[in-house]
């Protein structure tokens, strides 16, 4: 059912804000009932865009980046000039690497299939300074079924005349973030903690599995995305990132009195990972989290940006820029961690405390359901964010 390679590849390049976009898993969106709350409860951007201006390039087919979307602001562009080439196989290859459906595969048969599926790999370049270039690579989810995008950030580091990549987890990204002059201070005191939370990846075990005794509370104080005391509407309980195999790691929210506003869960540091306009933001926080948040309209532009526990990132909606399919307006949260043993991977969700409510695995996805003081929220019931 696969198609063969493309020949060419196409490389799009943008003013500096023009980048790409993404989306993955969701759940029918319902309308909000009446709130649920274990406490006494009360309720509470624009983007720019510039010209394109397209150029190509015809790589030979056993390159990483044949077939492979590259997008770049054009002073980047002739900034990189002939080597532009030379990074983008350096970071396809990894991309393809670490890719769950592309790994093991040769890259020309990797790009070939997702290719055939409608699905894109992209490598967006967003800046370069002498030997370093950084930016974000993804790999699009189906379009005929609920799932995400694969995705990740990366900086690359010139060596010896050749690009060494290194993508989220990696051992390579942790030390090019602390010798980068691409990553500011604030911001390498967070993405440091991050990547350095890496151990041995675990042995084979059932991913829908109980969260260890003590695991509970270990969020480092992560709420909903919304502002605190507020309800939203769970749509969606614990379910794969990709709606398929691994860590039931994500849930659905829509409606409510937070005027369907999406705020980030703690501070840190946010990278719109589809560009500008697009509705997939990520926030790598301190301690070893991180969250996406899938499906958004009227996202604020953040790269690499510092912000502040509930900072805006944007809307509840219905955006697939990067695969993946949306019912309904709802926003997608999951969560992600380099900590005990998962190695920059979606984690579960199961007896993890987030926003004040302890979530829990139903006998299939999107069916479990969140406790609180003794009540229990299943989809199709509001809740309140809470700060404790």
């Amino acid at each position: 059912m696969f198609s063969g390679l493309p020949a060419r590849v196409a490389l799009t390049v943008l003013a500096a804000t023009g980048l790409l976009a993404a989306a993955p898993s969701a759940s029918t969106a319902r309308p909000a009932p009446a709130p649920v709350s274990a406490t006494a409860a009360d309720a509470p951007s624009a983007v720019s865009s510039s010209a394109v201006s397209p150029f190509s390039v015809s790589p030979s087919a056993g390159s990483p980046s044949a077939g492979v979307a590259v997008k770049m602001p054009a002073a980047v562009a002739d900034r990189l000039g002939t080597d532009r080439k030379a990074l983008v196989d350096a970071v396809s290859a990894d991309v393809l690497s670490r890719s769950h459906d592309a790994g093991g595969l040769a890259p020309a048969t990797a790009v070939g299939r997702l290719a055939a599926e409608g699905r894109k790999v992209v490598v967006d370049v967003r800046a370069v300074s002498r030997d370093w270039a950084r930016g974000v690579a993804y790999v699009e989810a189906p379009r005929t079924r609920h799932g995400e995008p694969e995705g990740w950030l990366y900086i690359a580091h010139r060596e010896d005349g050749r690009w060494v990549a290194g993508l989220e987890g990696d051992r390579e990204f942790a030390e090019h973030v602390a010798r980068s002059p691409l990553v500011g201070e604030a911001e390498r005191r967070t993405m440091t903690a991050y990547a350095e939370r890496r151990a041995t990846p675990p042995a084979q075990a059932p991913r829908t599995q109980v969260s260890p005794a003590g695991a509970q509370a270990n969020v480092n104080g992560l709420l909903l995305p919304w502002m605190p005391d507020y309800y939203m509407t769970l749509t969606g309980g614990p379910h794969a990132h990709d709606s398929g195999s691994g860590y039931w790691s994500a849930l659905d929210f829509a409606g409510g009195n937070a005027s369907g506003l999406v705020r980030s869960s703690r501070e840190g540091t946010a990278t719109s990972m589809c560009g500008a306009g697009g509705g997939w933001t990520r926030v790598i926080h301190p301690g070893g989290f991180s969250t996406d948040y899938y499906h958004m309209r009227n996202t604020t532009y953040y790269n690499g940006t510092s912000i502040a526990r509930s900072a805006l990132l944007g809307s509840i909606g219905t955006d697939t820029c990067a695969g993946g399919s949306a019912t309904g307006a709802h926003v997608h949260w999951s969560l992600r961690t380099y900590d005990a043993n998962y190695n920059g991977q979606y984690t579960w969700l199961n007896g993890r405390t987030i926003g004040g409510w302890t979530w829990w695995n139903g006998s299939g996805q999107y069916s479990g359901c969140g406790t609180r003081l003794g009540v229990t929220a299943c989809p199709g019931t509001a809740i309140y964010n809470r700060t404790g």
